[in-house]
């Protein structure tokens, strides 16, 4: 079964992938990418097909603006809307690690995200190179990201509707799980936050969406969980919205067990998450806490001697000011259990036991396409193995990066004069 639905899986990212180039080919305008606000990546509001709108699995929580996309007509593949992104990235941090840098700097977007978002067959193909910066991990190229972890199509799906509540999905897609996504520029923050660190990002497989009723919205998805190439995973999430307030529970879990670790596919593969994430949004504020607990069982197998879990928080926050300012901020813990002494799984990285705090700002400037922002960020290791935290000797319990990420939004404004 797992042979065949990943064959299944690989020849239709393959078709999406064809069909997106053919549709470039066959038109004069430039490309740029597709996608636009959602408030959760759960189940999507019905499609309109007076206007192609994003499809609900791009997901902006910060407040950054995308921009509405390029359409044109491909023929025989119909309508087609395309928007894209271009960001540099730099950074300057204390007490580095040995193999990383005080400062560097590099491209960590380039991006086309192209869709088709009516009709009977709809599809999503998001492409390109890309970064997942993360506080307290080692910065990775985006040369060295897309070869490690999802390749240069690491969103691509097929998406077929049926009636006006009803979805379902196949392909590449975007976890269920947690308040934050994978990608720099639909978040709070550009830095990943320790909390987000326990989650998978990318997952393939099946999901079915369900609007239920004038308030709720469900997902869920049998798939591979943290991008294993197992399909034993099933995940879940269900969204109340009522006027400013969303809130949002998250579930996921292998029933199965898989002896299969890679850099995308760490040991939290064999575990189990859940997530409670409320928001508030309104006039100029966004804010939103969250709760999340991980749980690894005892598999000897799997090398999981001893039951380890994380639990953790955090609170995003943004108050947008005139002029296209605005000021995000987020606080965050984690702690997990045991200790070296009883065979727990190292799931922070600060040693088995170990917990952080983290706060980061991130002053933020839009103006129609262009953005700029930078993060002020601060990690806290609490209960930490000696050796195992920062600096060249690993015995450093803080880290600051101060970070600067510059970007174009592409869409419409790439066609119009």
């Amino acid at each position: 079964m797992n042979t065949s639905l990943n064959r299944i899986l690989q020849t239709m990212a393959g078709t999406a992938m064809a069909m997106a180039l053919m549709a470039a080919a066959q038109t004069p305008a430039p490309p740029a990418p597709a996608p636009t606000p959602a408030p959760t990546e759960t189940a999507a509001a019905p499609a309109d097909t007076a206007a192609p709108a994003p499809l609900s699995t791009f997901v902006l929580t910060g407040p950054l603006q995308w921009l509405p996309p390029a359409t044109f007509d491909a023929g025989p593949l119909g309508k087609l809307s395309v928007n894209g992104i271009v960001t540099g990235f730099s950074v300057f941090q204390s007490n580095v690690v040995p193999g990383d840098d005080n400062a560097q700097a590099t491209l960590s977007n380039g991006q086309v995200f192209l869709q088709k978002a009516d009709g009977k067959y709809q599809y999503y193909v998001q492409a390109g190179v890309y970064t997942m910066p993360t506080l307290s991990v080692p910065f990775v190229d985006a040369q060295d990201t897309v070869k490690n972890f999802y390749g240069p199509v690491p969103v691509a799906y097929l998406k077929l509707p049926v009636g006006k509540t009803t979805q379902f999905l196949i392909g590449s897609l975007p976890t269920l799980m947690g308040a934050e996504s994978t990608f720099t520029y639909q978040n709070f923050n550009i830095e990943r936050g320790i909390v987000w660190n326990q989650e998978n990002a990318i997952n393939r497989g099946l999901q079915l969406n369900q609007t239920l009723g004038k308030y709720v919205t469900a997902s869920i998805s049998w798939n591979d969980g943290y991008y294993s190439n197992r399909y034993s995973w099933l995940s879940g999430s269900v969204t109340f919205t009522k006027g400013p307030h969303t809130l949002v529970y998250d579930g996921m879990g292998n029933l199965g067990s898989n002896v299969y670790q890679t850099s995308a596919t760490p040991v939290q593969n064999d575990g189990y998450m859940h997530a409670v994430i409320y928001t508030y949004t309104k006039g100029p504020w966004i804010i939103s806490p969250y709760f999340q607990y991980g749980k690894l069982p005892t598999n000897a197998r799997v090398g999981i001697p001893t039951g380890t879990s994380a639990t953790g928080g955090a609170i995003n926050a943004s108050y947008a000011f005139k002029s296209g300012f605005s000021l995000p901020a987020r606080v965050e813990f984690l702690t997990s259990s045991g200790s070296a002494s009883d065979g727990s799984v190292n799931m922070l990285g600060f040693g088995p036991g170990s917990g952080g705090f983290t706060f980061t700002a991130t002053p933020t400037y839009q103006k129609g396409g262009m953005y700029l922002r930078g993060d002020l960020a601060l990690v806290h290791a609490t209960n930490y193995a000696t050796g195992a935290v920062f600096g060249k000797t690993g015995t450093d319990a803080d880290q600051f990066r101060g970070v600067l990420e510059f970007g174009f939004i592409f869409g419409k404004n790439f066609v119009e004069k």
